[in-house]
């Protein structure tokens, strides 16, 4: 049953992308979950949430960012420069941190250096403040309107606002479908493997959205679960991650991520947006509010309570905060979030890997064993009569 949602997952592109280019549809990636992606929705282009899986050197991302830095944006630079992305018609570069700030310029310099067509026709820098306050949500909405001009200018499209409303309200009918598969996750026991979850919603950034909102509904609709009995309920916080092999590395026999803080994911909880409000002004307010990236300044204790209440909600036994090495704002945030969690009486387990053709995968399968055995022990000390 989630045999096609890993194939489009795991792939860089799909039949379906291929699909709605044949009939003429454009096409556009992004690389921040802060992006919209309802604006792209109504001016009938396809977002793609761009992804790094797959690549297997990173001989032209080193030369571009250097050995200090995530490999995330290293692999995603490694695509464009191969032509992997060479049907994507725009990209938009959202500087959710300094690496991915720096692969705007380091996308267009790699095609001067090779002369290569690696550069998509349409290419936006989109800004995004990092407090939410009554001015910043002002700048944003003007950055959407600027968005808005420069796209339908590029293309020819003329936009819409009745359409827009009809595609937050589209969105939010998704959100509500995915809000039901989180559901599957919580449940005690669990009904779906992480595993499973995160190649849904992977999938669901792969594709034209219309038909992933067809396949979530024969998913939901068909779907009797699988007991996931006796294992170890995990949380995973960090990084993003698109990697579906990493969940089942942490999950392996024994466990269950039954809740994430990942990009990539729903991240905690599935925030709608108010179709009552003015949309623009709706969508600023709902991507600003949508604050678990640590991205954002003044926002740490507000995400350690929707972590805190994740946990009591999913009953999480134990929570693996990882990050990519050398992300230094997971890498910080995850020093206090063990901390203040440890506190609290909450195990947790802190792991830097890495991510594309140098990923560990089998040095952190030693250390999660290690901590699922933590776990063991804890469950037969509170079992203790």
């Amino acid at each position: 049953m989630f045999e096609e949602f890993y194939t489009i997952a795991q792939s860089i592109n799909n039949e379906y992308i291929a699909k709605v280019k044949e009939q003429g549809a454009l096409c556009i990636g992004y690389t921040c979950s802060y992006f919209p992606e309802e604006i792209l929705h109504a001016l009938g282009i396809i977002p793609y949430r761009i992804k790094g899986l797959n690549v297997s050197s990173l001989s032209i991302a080193d030369a571009a960012f250097g050995p200090f830095i995530c490999s995330h944006p290293k692999c995603l630079l490694q695509h464009f420069a191969l032509g992997d992305y060479s049907f994507l018609d725009g990209i938009i570069v959202t500087p959710g941190c300094d690496s991915m700030r720096r692969i705007d310029e380091c996308i267009r310099k790699t095609a001067v250096n090779l002369d290569l067509p690696v550069v998509p026709p349409f290419f936006f820098h989109y800004a995004v403040p990092h407090k939410i306050t009554e001015y910043s949500v002002k700048w944003l909405v003007e950055e959407l309107h600027r968005f808005i001009d420069s796209v339908s200018a590029h293309f020819g499209l003329s936009f819409s606002y009745d359409k827009l409303k009809e595609s937050i309200a589209f969105y939010n009918r998704l959100r509500k479908r995915l809000e039901e598969l989180n559901a599957l996750r919580i449940h005690y026991p669990a009904r779906i493997a992480g595993a499973d979850a995160v190649a849904v919603y992977v999938a669901g950034l792969s594709m034209p959205r219309d038909r992933f909102y067809g396949m979530m509904e024969s998913l939901l609709s068909e779907y009797t679960g699988t007991a996931l009995e006796d294992r170890k309920r995990l949380m995973l916080i960090g990084s993003a991650n698109d990697d579906i092999d990493f969940i089942k590395t942490v999950e392996g026999e024994t466990a269950v991520v039954v809740a994430d803080t990942l990009c990539y994911g729903p991240r905690l909880e599935v925030d709608y947006v108010d179709e009552e409000d003015e949309p623009l002004h709706a969508l600023a307010l709902r991507y600003l509010n949508h604050s678990h990236c640590p991205r954002m300044y003044g926002g740490y204790k507000q995400r350690l309570a929707k972590v805190v209440e994740a946990i009591r909600i999913a009953q999480v036994e134990g929570v693996v905060l990882q990050n990519i090495r050398f992300c230094d704002l997971h890498g910080a945030e995850n020093g206090l979030i063990e901390r203040d969690l440890e506190k609290l009486g909450i195990p947790c387990l802190r792991l830097e890997r890495e991510y594309g053709p140098l990923a560990d995968n089998e040095r952190m399968r030693m250390r999660i064993d290690a901590f699922l055995e933590r776990l063991e022990v804890r469950r037969l000390v509170c079992e203790r009569p």
